[in-house]
């Protein structure tokens, strides 16, 4: 079960207004997503967000084919209103207004994993 984390820079000293917005974040309507055939593609496992100074990363917990997540997250709601309250305090403006968008910016923003380590793989449970 992977992870993926994006990269948002915002403009330092607004931490606090920043963590009232997500503090307030209206979750996804189902955990599961579907590919653009609408087959289930995977699901959300879960999320978390870190902010230091000028960066924020959004950590993506999931199961499945990661490109049908940010389609996913692109149909909800909750997700457009947070982009909409956090507009003011990003340092990058990026339209996040259609899909299309959103998708981009998504798909712009994952930082490259370098190492996913996870109780399944460690050697002591290796046969």
């Amino acid at each position: 079960m992977p992870y993926a984390a994006i990269t948002y820079r915002v403009k330092p000293g607004h931490e606090e207004e920043i963590a009232e917005i997500f503090a307030g974040f209206q979750r996804v309507d189902t955990p599961g997503y579907t590919d653009a055939a609408g087959q289930a593609a995977g699901r959300l496992l879960g999320t978390g967000v870190f902010i230091k100074d000028d960066v924020m990363v959004r950590v993506i917990h999931y199961e499945g084919d990661f490109a049908a997540v940010g389609r996913h997250m692109a149909a909800q709601r909750g997700v457009h209103l947070l982009e909409e309250k956090l507009a003011p305090f990003l340092a990058e403006q990026r339209d996040t207004s259609s899909p299309e968008g959103f998708a981009a910016y998504f798909r712009n923003a994952v930082m490259r994993s370098v190492s996913q380590l996870t109780v399944d793989t460690h050697p002591a449970n290796q046969a």
